[in-house]
Parts: structure tokens; C-alpha cells; sequence
């Protein structure tokens, strides 16, 4: 019996969400998984690769490592470039895109790394096809993503094209929305599971309710969009078509959910429900809207999880410094037996809503740098002033 080719693959995630993301990796059967800053390296099959694109609800991106190798110079990454066996990966009539990123990288030009290998891919397409693939920055076929280290160079093919955060279901948006990976990744942070009473008193959009009805109707966040890796050589399309198969035969039937919604704007709840609407999740979840002031447990016990929005100038930032005590309150009052999250920019909201919190993770929202502060409501034992952070 043939041996499966085993490739290796890095699935960069959301600084903060390394961990969660190679368990869930682990859960979909992928080997030799190691958690690194920025993302997960793991093993596997062409098959492997594929279904972490189609299920991962963490990953940013899958890519797939195709040379590997020490460097000197620019000379030396143009080699590992140039033995690379492109044309055996992808087409000469496809369009190709060079990224190139490094941390502590001797080499003074990262354009110029890019250079020499867009020169090494096209001198070695040259040499066994007769022709050169072309560029295209803006809507490549193929990329090719390199990484510096102060002495290796990796170099992979991108496997999943549009970032993994972009699952196809987001029809309206508010500004600033919450990535959809980073969502789910807190709400595996949270320890929320399908049947678990949720709320989200602050929901915008939708981000946090939409992710959590997929996973509890267990959807495949990729079963409705493409992926690079169908235009690769590699590509098996009945093996990906029974992939296709077996996710949509695992969709739970839509039913109410123990999940809730509220929003102090009606734009924000008219997004909300667009999102679930279009999604087939209307029937789903409860929406309501309400000032998050006037929140109140929907259920005895759940999760609750909010990202409240941040001050850019001073009159909202006055708005929140009076906010967050407020929240502080309502959670004494209304959420005992509740497991609460709040996701902010704002480094303030940890001292004024004047609750000692249980757990602080650093996770970043894009670019941005943010807190998920955690805080275990227990009747009577959450007052800053009776417990010790």
C-alpha cells in the first residue's frame, strides 16, 4: 500500500490564539503540530491541508511550505528559489504575487529578496516550459509568501487565497467589525460550547452570534467560498468535492439556540440581522434592542462575551470612563453564576469597571493590540474592593 505524501504546512492566527489553534488543528487530524508566535507549523496530506481550510475557524490563512534552507545572502535564498520545482505546482499562464516578511533578518532589502525570487521562479519556469509566469499584485493566481529568520529561509505556497477570516456569510457590516477568526477564537478562550446560554449585550453586527451558530449548527466556515490550492497542480477535485460532500451531510438542522443578541442602535441590530438573515440563522437567535446598561441575564448561568467600542477622541473617551463603572454594576446585579468577556483597545476599562478580573490575554484585532479581560461573576465576590487582583 502507497505511503501518503506527508507536507508541511504554517497556519498563521491572531497573536493570542496560538494555543487554541493547534488543539483544533490536533482535533482535525493534522501531525506534528507546533505552536510557534503568530501561528501553528503541522503536517499532513494534500487532504490535511485542504480540510483546515474548510474547518479551521482560527487559522488566518494555511500555507504550505515548498523549500526550506540557511542563508547568507541574497544569492543563496535565489538558489533555494530557483531549485524549487515550480512548474510541477502551478501553471505557467498563472499569475503570481511575492511576499516577502522577516524578523531579525540580516539582509538589508526585503525588495530586493522579493526581486530575486520573482527572478528565480521565472528563470526556472523559463528553463522548463520555455516561457515566464507573469505578475499580478493586486488578484494573483498563485503567492508565494517567504519568511526570514536571521539565518533560514522559508518559502511556502498560499493555500487558502482570501484570509480565512473572510468566510462569505458577512453581508452588512458596522465600522471596525470584529474579524470573524478572532471571534471564534474568543469564544473558545471563554470555554463556550454549543448549548451554552450566550449573550452578547454590545453585538454590532453579528461577528460573536453568527460564529457561534455555525459552530453550533456545526457549519464549515469555508463550505461557501474557494480556496488558492484549487488552482495548483495538486488540486484533486474529486477529492475535494467529497470533502464538500461530507461537510454539508454534517450540518445540523437551523433551530433555536440558546444565544442572544442586544444592541443599544437600531443600525447595529438592522446589520445583525442582515448577517443572520442571509445566513439562514434568523430563526436562530434572539435580538433585542437595548442599552447595554439596561442588560440582563438571559438564562441562570452562560457566557457572556462583548467588544465594546474604544475612544479615538476626547468626548468618547468621557463617554466611556462613565460607561465602564456602569458595566461593572450590571454585571454585579444581573449576571451571578455568568462567565463574562470584554475584548478592548482600551487599557482603562480593567480599572474602572471596577471588578477584579480572573484572566488577561494580550490578542491583537488586526493591527491593533487589545485585552480580553475575564471576570467570574459570583454573588457578592467580584467587588474590587473586597478581593485582590
Amino acid at each position: 500500500m502507497s505511503q501518503k505524501p506527508t507536507h508541511q504546512f504554517f497556519a498563521p492566527c491572531p497573536r493570542g490564539l496560538e494555543t487554541p489553534l493547534a488543539q483544533e488543528l490536533s482535533e482535525l487530524g493534522a501531525g506534528g503540530i507546533k505552536a510557534v508566535d503568530g501561528g501553528v507549523h503541522f503536517n499532513g496530506d494534500w487532504l490535511t491541508g485542504a480540510k483546515a481550510n474548510l474547518w479551521s475557524r482560527l487559522a488566518s490563512r494555511i500555507l504550505w511550505r515548498v523549500a526550506d534552507g540557511q542563508y547568507r545572502s541574497e544569492q543563496d535564498i535565489y538558489k533555494l528559489a530557483r531549485d524549487t520545482e515550480w512548474h510541477w505546482l502551478f501553471k505557467v499562464t498563472h499569475t503570481l504575487r511575492i511576499n516577502v516578511s522577516a524578523h531579525k533578518s540580516p539582509l538589508r532589502s526585503l525588495e530586493f529578496v522579493t526581486l530575486k525570487i520573482k527572478d528565480a521562479v521565472c528563470d526556472r519556469f523559463r528553463d522548463e516550459c520555455g516561457e515566464r509566469p507573469n505578475i499580478d499584485k493586486n488578484n494573483p493566481d498563485v503567492s508565494i509568501h517567504c519568511f526570514l529568520d536571521m539565518s533560514r529561509c522559508s518559502i511556502y505556497l498560499d493555500f487558502s487565497g482570501e484570509p480565512l477570516f473572510k468566510r462569505g456569510w458577512r453581508m452588512a457590516t458596522n465600522e471596525a467589525p470584529l474579524r470573524e477568526n478572532l471571534a471564534a477564537g474568543i469564544l473558545r478562550l471563554a470555554g463556550w460550547a454549543p448549548g451554552t446560554p450566550l449573550y452578547d449585550p454590545m453585538c454590532g453586527s453579528g461577528t460573536f452570534l453568527v460564529e457561534a451558530a455555525m459552530m453550533a449548527l456545526n457549519v464549515a466556515p469555508g463550505l461557501n467560498r474557494h480556496f488558492a490550492f484549487e488552482k495548483l497542480n495538486t488540486f484533486n477535485k474529486a477529492k475535494w468535492q467529497a470533502l464538500l460532500n461530507e461537510a454539508q451531510a454534517a450540518r445540523k438542522p437551523v433551530e433555536p439556540l440558546p444565544i442572544w443578541g442586544s444592541d443599544k442602535f437600531g443600525d447595529a441590530l438592522k446589520a445583525a440581522r442582515t448577517n443572520l438573515a442571509e445566513n439562514g440563522l434568523a430563526d436562530c437567535i434572539q435580538l433585542k434592542q437595548m442599552d447595554v446598561v439596561d442588560a440582563s441575564a438571559p438564562a441562570e448561568t452562560g457566557v457572556m462575551v462583548c467588544n465594546p467600542p474604544y475612544g479615538v477622541r476626547l468626548d468618547e473617551e468621557e463617554r466611556l470612563a462613565a460607561l465602564y463603572p456602569l458595566l461593572g454594576d450590571v454585571l454585579k446585579r444581573h449576571f451571578a453564576g455568568w462567565n463574562c468577556y470584554f475584548l478592548t483597545g482600551d487599557p482603562r476599562l480593567a480599572k474602572l469597571i471596577r471588578l477584579s478580573t480572573t484572566k488577561r490575554t494580550v490578542l491583537f484585532n488586526g493591527a491593533l493590540e487589545c485585552r480580553l479581560f475575564e471576570y467570574k461573576m459570583r454573588a457578592g465576590s467580584n467587588r474590587k474592593d473586597q478581593v485582590a487582583e
